[in-house]
């Protein structure tokens, strides 16, 4: 496994990117039943990741300087970057797609098809690393990655359902 990647499958971001898969994949849900044009669906995906990142740095700064009764240190404010990156990201990822979907390089269609189910693919990843990485059996992984699947699974079910 590359360096970084294992750096990163320890850090704090992981929580964070699942946080922003989450919302990303919830946001291209809803975006679905009435669909945009692709380059306005990307520009909504990188606006909320702006939106919810900003706000997650602010009410941590507050939480820290609440709990501290102190301002906030420098490095805990790199430390707040590296989530809200992180979270951004999660949100932001499924961007690309809409984006060469405007290019006319995807049918809009595709874009969302791939944003959905590569969210929900992200989502059960994880799950199924941070599985395997506190020593849970192979199946026990995979019905790890399963059920938390299921979050993102549940949105595209509800909204089949809705609509």
């Amino acid at each position: 496994m590359p360096r970084w990647l294992a750096s990163h499958l320890r850090s704090r971001q992981v929580s964070r990117v699942i946080y922003g898969a989450i919302i990303g994949l919830a946001l291209v849900v809803a975006l679905e039943v009435h669909p945009p044009e692709a380059g306005a669906v990307a520009a909504t995906l990188v606006g909320t990741a702006l939106a919810v990142g900003l706000a997650e740095a602010y009410s941590e700064v507050v939480a820290l300087e609440t709990r501290g009764r102190r301002h906030a240190r420098r490095s805990e404010l790199r430390h707040l970057g590296a989530d809200v990156a992180a979270v951004a990201t999660g949100i932001a990822f499924p961007a690309v797609y809409f984006v060469l979907a405007a290019a006319d390089v995807l049918e809009k269609a595709t874009a969302f098809d791939l944003a959905k189910w590569s969210g929900l693919g992200v989502i059960g990843l994880y799950g199924f690393v941070g599985a395997r990485a506190s020593g849970t059996s192979l199946p026990g992984s995979l019905l790890q990655a399963a059920t938390v699947a299921l979050i993102g699974g549940f949105l595209i079910a509800l909204k089949a359902l809705v609509h």
